[in-house]
């Protein structure tokens, strides 16, 4: 006789099957890209991070995003050295706190993946990079910088024409950050069928499953453990937030009572997402 999962057993399921996404490190605590965020990140046991990139005006990947690029004067014209020497402290969040934060180049970022193996980074290209020197320059440039961890990086875009490109010229695992959750972008990506989808909360229906595919599904700006539960449930595969310790914790303490629900002798605890 057939058995069937109860809602509860399907949601408990799928949740064993779901990673947490440091998206732009530990970003609630440190400045978005930094490096101190990402090795918080790394340190609590975020096992996949996320992090934008931008090309200086010499073709050297240097890691933040479009938001906090738009910010700096003639960013377009500044060099490697000179968006390094700036202040990359988010004064407007943190105060004083960071600034001696600077932004880093994407090789120095990947350093901190040596010697850990069970990392994946999404690296995610900027629109204005893309704008300013074209796609292929744009991804070859970053492919350099890639070829010590090549095998753990995701190269991703909210740029359509840009993830076609990553894919045609640099044989990645592709992501498309989508602009929408609509019927219009679902035939864009079934054509494309890339690796994964990366998708805002805010955009998803209230309710019912994700459109399921060859894809995965990476939902970003997750804050809290009831909507990883949910969004598990629905189908999705990675939630990404900036909120990595106090989720992680929340994770960690879930999976561990689930654990012990499974098993009354289990005691341990559950380290890495």
């Amino acid at each position: 006789m057939l058995s069937t999962l109860s809602d509860a057993e399907a949601r408990m399921k799928a949740f064993r099957l779901l990673h947490m996404v440091a998206r732009r490190g530990n970003a609630h605590e440190f400045p978005d890209n930094s490096l101190a965020a990402l090795r918080s990140a790394i340190q609590l046991g975020a096992r996949f991070i996320a992090i934008d990139v931008h090309l200086a005006s010499d073709g050297t990947p240097m890691v933040i995003d479009d938001r906090e690029l738009a910010k700096i004067t003639d960013f377009e014209d500044l060099t490697a050295a000179q968006l390094g020497a700036l202040d990359a402290g988010q004064p407007a969040r943190f105060g004083d706190r960071f600034s001696d934060t600077r932004m880093a180049s994407l090789a120095t970022t990947l350093s901190l993946l040596e010697g850990r193996p069970e990392i994946t980074a999404f690296i995610v290209l900027g629109r204005a990079s893309v704008h300013k020197f074209g796609r292929e320059h744009v991804i070859s440039r970053v492919m350099r910088a890639l070829k010590p961890v090549r095998t753990r990086c995701v190269l991703g875009s909210s740029d359509l024409a840009t993830v076609h490109t990553a894919r045609a010229i640099a044989n990645y695992p592709i992501a498309w950050v989508l602009p929408a959750y609509n019927n219009h972008t679902r035939l864009k990506y079934e054509a494309l069928q890339p690796d994964y989808l990366f998708c805002d909360y805010t955009l998803l229906p209230p309710q019912g499953m994700l459109w399921r595919g060859p894809w995965r599904w990476v939902i970003h700006d997750v804050n809290d453990l009831e909507t990883v539960l949910t969004l598990a449930a629905r189908g999705a595969q990675f939630v990404a937030t900036r909120e990595v310790r106090s989720l992680s914790e929340a994770l960690r303490a879930h999976a561990a009572a689930e654990a012990a629900a499974r098993d009354p002798s289990f005691t341990g605890t559950v380290t890495r997402w």
